[in-house]
């Protein structure tokens, strides 16, 4: 049961659906429910009644107050008395969708009103963040920020506002006594709270930071710094020994507004927590808080009464990812894969909390924390009496956590989209020391400076969504040559000797990634890898998918629709592969079979003859042009004899090659019928998605044809792996 609900059982407040009206009902006044602004008035009215005990016959709404030579009308105000004689709170209320400068306005105006009506204190509140201020009774009567107001009978200011075991809400909407209190005055616990709702305060938290200020992207990384802090000051207490430790029922959380201390002082608490969980996580961050005291202050307003670690793991995960989602498109014109298609992707494969799992391009981690949520959601299976039995609650979380820990591992090149796949996995707690800011494509050996796990022929799922359009140069990537698609190959059909592989002078990043994909998996390791369709169907990408075949079992093949990734700014139709990584005996056993086929299929057409035959042929045609043409102009030079005939000779030239092309399409037509007849055959799971829950615009179809292809395609890859092992 949530306030307002609290509120209408206790009689407080009555609420119209149908009008969509609200009514106080100790007042007797009716007012717009669907107006933003109204809503938070009313869960204010409410705390002030449920959380600070408040007696509803000294409160007043909107009240008439004058303002210097103008009347304006106070949201909120409590009385010390039942007669309303004596001013105490003033209450200023406004919609979570104000601006920072609207909500400074509001601020002064309540400060104003106070002063006019000789009240001690000032709450302005927006639902998702809130300040208070004390009034001084003696000149200059400047504005004090204090980090709550009094409750009801208590004379003295607490010194802060939340602690561990604080006042709770609980599921049936009753207050739960808190363990502490200062001088009577009851401290609060952190709040758990929507995804919606997170998503508000991120955003307008990250506004503070923005707002013209700064460049984008360097708010969004001093947020980050914040939300860190923010996190392990959750978790745990930093001692006077500078070390993080457990945090006691009735010890104060220190991400918080504390009375009597100027911003510097708050400032100076924050990079205390954030140095320390620098030493902690050296990977996270390397660079100092680069705030002014003032800009920390007003994201402390907005974080401070939020439980991130308790807040239901889907619900933050959404919210975050959703914020960052939004910022990287814009600020970036990155995008990411959309999770329906994620989704599909985890939940198709035998993912357990044994699996070593890689996404070589994770973006802001989507894949790693899909598969952190199907291992959570193995444990809860496993260990369905977690909540509540010990035992079971410490092999529950043994079982994720040592996956998210020792099992799940990111590469993303963007050191900024790094960070927020750490973020994000800190927030779902996490794995986030395995997400690496570094090329993919690049040697193992300087992966392995970084963390020595990311070793070749070691993973079990590779999952990702590597960059599209992307082109690796040799000029500027010496790598180029380390992979075998970085090379050109001689063409099998070419009758001149022989000649070494000679290296690309440039390769596009996706190709490329199959490749690295393939040596990162271990032998029977599973790929599945979003790929545009250009690999699959264009011509020139054959000798790709002939290395495909060399090296992998082609379990699969998804179609995506071409709006797939239309709403996140990119319009290339694509597919989903999964693959299976062949033994090397395997592979060595196809490549072989086909350098044979190839071998006798030459032999058997006397294919390098028929050519030189020709080429003869050609060339004494050529001679018998050049003779005719001399006898006819004996005086002629040879240069001349050259321009006489050269429309002849280009005739014959033509003709050559379109006879070698012919035999070359020859050639490679019986070469695919006789290679599908001496491969092993196998099934390859085939379909179409039409439609997978939106559409160009990112507008919900409501209509998803991925879960039951993914139930099937789970189905085939199981049979796989009973019957082809």
């Amino acid at each position: 049961m949530n306030l307002i609900e609290t509120g209408i059982q206790k009689k407080l407040i009555r609420i119209d659906t149908e009008n969509g009206s609200i009514t106080y009902i100790h007042q007797d006044v009716r007012r717009n429910y669907n107006n933003p602004e109204e809503k938070v008035q009313a869960e204010t009215f409410l705390k002030l009644i449920l959380h600070y005990n408040y007696p509803v016959v000294q409160i007043k709404q909107f009240v008439s107050v004058k303002k210097f030579s103008s009347t304006g009308e106070a949201d909120i105000i409590v009385y010390e008395d039942k007669e309303h004689k004596k001013p105490y709170i003033v209450v200023e209320c406004k919609s979570s969708d104000v601006s920072e400068f609207q909500f400074t306005e509001a601020e002064k105006q309540g400060c104003d009103y106070a002063v006019s009506e000789g009240a001690k204190f000032v709450w302005t509140a927006k639902g998702n963040k809130d300040s208070y201020f004390e009034i001084p009774t003696v000149r200059p009567a400047e504005r004090v920020i204090i980090p709550d107001i009094p409750q009801f009978g208590v004379t003295s200011l607490a010194p802060y506002k939340y602690v561990k075991g604080g006042i709770k809400q609980d599921s049936s909407g009753n207050i739960q006594e808190p363990l502490v209190e200062y001088q009577k005055q009851k401290f609060f616990e952190l709040e758990t709270v929507t995804e919606s709702e997170l998503v508000k305060v991120f955003t307008q938290a990250h506004q503070v930071l923005w707002g013209g200020k700064r460049d984008e992207s360097r708010a969004f990384d001093e947020f980050d710094k914040l939300i860190f802090c923010k996190i392990w000051d959750e978790k745990y207490k930093l001692n006077d020994k500078n070390k993080f430790v457990e945090r006691n029922e009735g010890e104060p959380y220190q991400f918080q507004i504390f009375n009597n201390e100027t911003a510097a002082q708050l400032l100076e608490r924050i990079e205390r927590l954030y140095e320390v969980g620098k030493e902690k996580d050296p990977e996270v961050f390397k660079e100092n808080i680069n705030l002014t005291a003032e800009e920390v202050r007003e994201v402390v307003k907005y974080l401070q009464r939020i439980n991130l670690n308790e807040t239901d793991l889907d619900s933050k995960g959404k919210a975050f990812e959703t914020f960052t989602g939004s910022y990287f498109r814009g600020s970036f014109g990155a995008f990411f894969t959309p999770r329906t298609i994620v989704s599909f992707i985890v939940e198709s494969l035998p993912i357990d909390n044994e699996s070593r799992v890689l996404d070589t391009s994770c973006g802001s981690g989507g894949f790693l924390l899909y598969a952190l949520d199907k291992v959570r959601q193995q444990a809860n299976s496993i260990y369905p009496k977690h909540k509540t039995d010990t035992k079971q609650a410490l092999s529950h979380y043994n079982h994720w956590h040592d996956f998210a820990e020792k099992k799940l591992y990111g590469i993303e090149i963007n050191e900024q989209i790094a960070r927020i796949a750490k973020m994000n996995m800190i927030i779902h707690d996490d794995g986030h020391t395995n997400v690496i800011a570094k090329d993919g494509l690049l040697d193992e050996t300087e992966l392995q400076r970084i963390n020595a796990e990311f070793k070749h022929n070691s993973f079990d799922f590779i999952i990702t969504n590597p960059p599209f359009g992307s082109v690796v140069k040799q000029s500027m990537s010496a790598y180029l040559g380390l992979y075998k698609l970085g090379t050109k190959d001689t063409d099998w059909l070419n009758i001149k000797s022989t000649i070494e592989s000679t290296v690309r002078e440039s390769q596009n990043t996706e190709i490329l990634f199959l490749e690295k994909c393939y040596k990162f998996l271990c032998p029977g390791g599973f790929l599945a890898i979003v790929i545009p369709d250009g690999i699959l169907t264009n011509g020139s990408m054959q000798y790709v998918r002939d290395h495909l075949e060399d090296t992998f079992r082609i379990v699969a093949v998804v179609s995506m629709p071409q709006t797939a990734f239309t709403s996140n700014g990119a319009g290339v139709k694509s597919s989903v592969l999964f693959l299976r990584k062949h033994k090397v005996k395997t592979t060595e056993k196809i490549s072989a079979q086909k350098q044979n086929i190839k071998a006798e299929l030459r032999t058997n057409n006397k294919y390098v003859a028929t050519i030189e035959k020709w080429e003869k042929e050609k060339n004494t045609e050529i001679k018998k042009l050049e003779v005719a043409a001399n006898k006819k102009n004996p005086d002629a030079t040879k240069k001349e004899i050259a321009e006489q005939i050269k429309d002849e000779k280009t005739k014959l030239q033509a003709a050559f090659t379109d006879k070698v092309n012919l035999l070359k399409d020859e050639m490679t037509e019986k070469y695919f019928a006789t290679k599908q007849q001496t491969l092993d055959d196998y099934q390859i799971f085939m379909a179409i998605a039409d439609d997978i829950d939106y559409d160009a615009t990112g507008r919900k179809t409501g209509k998803n044809e991925l879960p039951q292809i993914g139930k099937e395609l789970y189905k085939f890859i199981q049979h796989i792996e009973q019957t082809e092992d």
